[in-house]
């Protein structure tokens, strides 16, 4: 089959992670088109906060990821052609009680020995960082390396560099079909009657990746997971560093604690994070629930969220509230995306079910994804992310032309 509509890739959705690997199929010499339902950044990467957080990272593939993405950044702020606003304040995560701290105290000696640079601070150290925290608070992590970037310029600065290199962006371009022939290509069809060609498609669709797996009888389950945020007026630095509370990465790591929290902190999924943009504002975030596909914000859920801002934090009950957002984050069932080859449905991959780490994780997927593509060695085992551990029910037809 000859057509001018022939790319080497096609990437299927336009936030940072499918803009961070059409980005990087790009440096690898790939002729690359992304395919965008809307516009760009459309879903959770224009919807989120700013964090690069390494410290609420599980031991094992996860930290390595986000490790190994901080350094990425740090390339991808001199490479890109616009500022990435990448800032490196460092992180800090507030115990409360102590029924919180020895959980932390070995979730912490776990990362150590993995080798991120992360220690525990006790009231007076934590004053250094934070001087308006509620004294209240038992102790807290540190680490120097938690850092933050604008997603917005990043998302901007990847597309301006991939089109340099020959990128073709479609947006407004939903995917009605994708149809695989038997010459080991893939036929992408958009509703308004577009046919693309290409050996390799990439499922970066974010919350609704599932459905576009569906395409082609490949059942995957990510799911929308909405995170509400609050935006302050901009504001003084209240302390050095982002925050996160410690309740929510501690009931993760003993669910048995959720039943001492307040049922509506649970069933929201609350878990405070804090950071202050470059221009002032703070972000106030979030929550955590599943309410389909559902954008919306109430009041219910951010008055709780700024709540627990004002508990750790009295000096923001003197501080506006200017808007509110919410994005669809893309839970998996086992809290890990999928990066990597479709077994059995040949040149498909799937970057999708990064939840709240989109951000975070964005540079070494997309590496991953064109290094994998491009037959290039990678430096660490990600099988345990591949999509094959979530395809039981799949069933690939092939349907050939």
């Amino acid at each position: 089959m000859l057509h001018h509509n022939k790319f080497d890739a096609v990437v299927i959705g336009g936030g940072i992670i499918g803009l961070s690997t059409a980005y990087f199929l790009t440096r690898n010499n790939k002729k690359v088109l992304l395919l965008e339902k809307k516009e760009l950044g459309a879903g959770a990467s224009g919807a989120c906060d700013d964090m690069i957080l390494l410290q609420s990272k599980k031991p094992g593939i996860l930290l390595t990821l986000a490790m190994e993405s901080l350094q990425l950044y740090k390339r991808l702020e001199k490479e890109l052609p616009l500022d990435i606003e990448l800032e490196n304040r460092g992180g800090m995560v507030l115990i409360e009680n102590q029924e919180q701290l020895p959980i932390i105290e070995d979730f912490v000696k776990q990362q150590q020995k993995q080798g991120l640079e992360v220690t525990i601070l006790n009231k007076n150290e934590m004053k250094k960082y934070q001087p308006h925290i509620s004294p209240h608070i038992a102790a807290s992590t540190y680490s120097l390396l938690d850092s933050q970037v604008n997603p917005l310029k990043t998302m901007r600065s990847f597309a301006v560099a991939a089109q340099d290199r020959g990128m073709i962006i479609k947006k407004g371009s939903p995917v009605k079909d994708i149809v695989f022939h038997n010459d080991y290509n893939w036929e992408i069809i958009t509703e308004d009657n577009e046919h693309f060609f290409s050996e390799f498609v990439i499922n970066a669709a974010g919350a609704w990746s599932a459905s576009l797996a569906r395409l082609i009888g490949l059942e995957i389950p990510v799911k929308p997971k909405r995170g509400q945020i609050a935006v302050t007026e901009q504001i003084p630095r209240l302390g050095k560093t982002n925050i996160w509370s410690a309740d929510y990465i501690v009931i993760k790591l003993n669910p048995a604690l959720a039943e001492s929290r307040r049922k509506t902190l649970n069933d929201l999924g609350i878990g405070l994070a804090m950071s202050q943009t470059s221009d002032g504002n703070y972000f106030i975030g979030g929550t955590r629930e599943f309410a389909g596909f559902d954008t919306s914000t109430n009041f219910k859920a951010l008055h709780l969220v700024i709540q627990e801002a004002t508990r750790f934090f009295p000096i923001l009950k003197e501080v506006h509230i200017i808007r509110t957002f919410a994005g669809l984050r893309p839970a998996t069932d086992d809290g890990k995306p999928y990066i990597g080859a479709v077994p059995g449905y040949p040149g498909y991959y799937m970057a999708a079910g990064h939840e709240g780490d989109g951000i975070a994780l964005a540079p070494v997927t997309g590496k991953l994804i064109s290094d994998l593509i491009s037959d290039r060695k990678i430096p660490f085992d990600i099988s345990e992310l591949s999509p094959a551990r979530a395809m039981k029910d799949s069933l690939f037809t092939k349907k050939s032309v």
